[in-house]
């Protein structure tokens, strides 16, 4: 199959990609333990299928993941549309210093990223969380410098609120905002956000599309999570919020079955109709189900299975909040 593109962002914040990204966090972090081999296979299986558009960030692993991403690219760097991110400070260690949009901070950010990357320039970097304690102005103002300076192409903004969204796109214009978006986390419809950027003409980044795993149909007791998987920790995870999101699971399970997909094409298939401004990034560790995400490029969802699908999991049906702790987040 041809991988089709679709445009974050407009005018000169114009940024083609394709219609699908790879999410790589998890490669590194978050989500149990990696194998580096493979990991660098999924990544070169993805470009060769035309999986163009790959997502990481500075704090994953942190810092490997940016690692192994530049290793994946060092011969092919013309092939990939990389994005990365900053703003979640971490020390090498692991330890989580905190949200960082201190101007300085974003330069050497920068500077570290492209280094581990092995690039000279990023197409996409992101602000990955709000500082609440430094104007966005600011941060915004050394991220302009950056474009000037040819070591970023593009600046996108993660997690924000609207106001703070069209606040920093009146510095520097945002190509895309970056937030969580799937049927099991469908905030941004009512929170003014989706709104927000259609209206600036700002492109949508949707991460978490399977509902971190949990839409793929994989997932049916928290035992089935390895014991340093963040997803142990999470609300949505837990107790009889898992229970209950079960039930929603099961709906979706119904539905994918009656049209010949699985869970997982389905609910990407969802995210995609959403608008050509809409790309999301799900992530995998392993070839196999890169070709099945891959797959749901191929799925059309008639107004009828959008109908269906949306009373089957309606806004605010998920049981729990994304995050434990939300507070660095709609900033």
């Amino acid at each position: 199959m041809v991988v089709s593109r679709r445009t974050l962002g407009t005018g000169s914040a114009a940024l083609e990609v394709s219609a699908e990204g790879l999410g790589c966090m998890g490669m590194s972090e978050f989500y149990g333990r990696g194998d580096e081999d493979e990991s660098l296979a999924v990544i070169h299986a993805a470009l060769e299928a035309g999986v163009n558009f790959l997502d990481t960030a500075d704090m994953y692993g942190p810092f490997t993941n940016e690692k192994l991403v530049g290793r994946a690219i060092a011969t092919r760097r013309d092939e990939v549309v990389l994005a990365t991110k900053f703003g979640n400070e971490r020390r090498e260690d692991g330890t989580r210093v905190g949200v960082n949009g201190h101007p300085d901070y974003v330069r050497r950010a920068c500077d570290a990223s492209l280094a581990r990357l092995g690039v000279d320039h990023v197409d996409l970097y992101y602000q990955h969380r709000v500082d609440p304690g430094i104007p966005v102005e600011e941060t915004w103002g050394a991220l302009s410098e950056l474009v000037a300076a040819g070591k970023v192409r593009h600046l996108g903004i993660s997690e924000a609120a609207p106001a703070t969204i069209r606040r920093a796109h009146q510095v520097h214009p945002v190509t895309a905002l970056q937030t969580e978006w799937s049927l099991w986390s469908r905030d941004v419809e009512d929170n003014g956000v989706l709104a927000t950027v259609r209206e600036l003409g700002i492109g949508f980044v949707a991460y978490s599309p399977l509902g971190r795993g949990f839409l793929s149909g994989t997932i049916s007791s928290i035992d089935d999570l390895e014991e340093d998987d963040f997803r142990r920790y999470s609300p949505r995870f837990q107790g009889e919020n898992f229970d209950k999101n079960l039930e929603l699971l099961d709906r979706v399970r119904q539905i994918a079955a009656e049209r010949g997909v699985t869970p997982s094409q389905l609910a990407l298939a969802w995210v995609l109709a959403q608008g050509p401004d809409v790309v999301p990034i799900p992530g995998t560790k392993h070839r196999h189900y890169l070709d099945e995400n891959i797959g749901a490029l191929d799925v059309q969802l008639s107004d009828d299975d959008l109908k269906e699908l949306n009373a089957a999991v309606p806004v605010g049906s998920g049981a729990g909040e994304r995050y434990a702790d939300m507070s660095t987040v709609n900033r």
